[in-house]
């Protein structure tokens, strides 16, 4: 079996898990604010944000990286020199980032101390969107630029 095409598999099965949960979780936070004086609907929006975050984000974010630096180790290390994958890790740092910014929006939720709007997060609900669409599109067209 081709070790590179068993890892770029892995590798993109947790991009697609990580991505589902960075799309789903803001909206689960719009209805979270939306309903935050009902105990009850919160409670639930709580296990929903907690479980999708700990259990498939969190997770499927670690595999995201481990398996692409295992390809990048596969490929060679030299691949750093091009542009486009340089582009491709910033961005994937970025997503980090905003993973992690979402696991503070969950804890303020959750400690009754969140200061954003409904309409916040339906706004931020967009970054993993288009930094997806940069993505795709620098490791599909690996654009040459000199």
């Amino acid at each position: 079996m081709n070790s590179y095409l068993l890892f770029k598999s892995l590798h993109l099965i947790a991009v697609v898990s990580w991505m589902a949960g960075l799309l789903y979780l803001p909206r689960i936070f719009v209805y979270h604010v939306e309903n935050k004086n009902k105990r009850e609907a919160t409670e639930i929006f709580e296990v929903m944000e907690k479980r999708l975050f700990f259990y498939i984000m969190r997770p499927a974010m670690i595999f995201t990286w481990i398996f692409g630096l295992i390809l990048i180790y596969l490929i060679g290390i030299e691949i750093f020199s091009q542009l486009w994958m340089q582009l491709k890790i910033v961005l994937v740092i970025l997503l980090s980032f905003y993973n992690d910014y979402l696991g503070k929006c969950l804890l303020s939720l959750k400690n009754n101390s969140n200061t954003r709007s409904a309409k916040f997060f339906r706004i931020i609900n967009e970054i993993p969107t288009v930094m997806l669409i940069f993505i795709v599109f620098l490791v599909i067209f690996k654009p040459i630029w000199g």
